[in-house]
């Protein structure tokens, strides 16, 4: 049983998606950082003491249940710098339907590389 070969149509089906992934995720993390800065704009409190501001996932989504203003539009950075990983994920997909081993070879080590960096970003001090 062979595999048929992908389609121009195919590969546009699959551009249209990354280019969907790359406006939804820029517009979401807008969204959310918008409602940050204006739940900080009426409240003029950041919700943290001082200069704090949250920095890892835990501290950002617990501040996210108790609205505070940082740890929102913190969120909203966080989705918008996941949103072009999401981009590589699907890229790795459409070479990898055409069967082109070397771009799916070289789309996961920048998967890799960007991983990576946010894990050094996350742990790194």
């Amino acid at each position: 049983m062979t595999e048929k070969p992908t389609t121009a149509k195919e590969m546009a089906q699959v551009e249209t998606i990354i280019g969907r992934i790359l406006q939804i995720g820029v517009i979401v993390s807008a969204i959310i950082m918008a409602v940050g800065l204006v739940l900080f704009l009426v409240t003029g409190q950041s919700g943290y003491p001082g200069s704090t501001v949250p920095t890892s996932m835990q501290t950002i989504l617990t501040g996210v249940i108790q609205f505070r203003p940082y740890a929102i539009m913190m969120l909203g950075v966080y989705c918008l710098i996941l949103t072009p990983v999401l981009r590589v994920i699907v890229s790795i997909y459409a070479f990898y339907r055409e069967k082109d081993r070397l771009y799916v070879a070289i789309t996961t080590a920048v998967l890799v590389i960007l991983i990576v960096a946010l894990v050094i970003g996350v742990y790194g001090k």
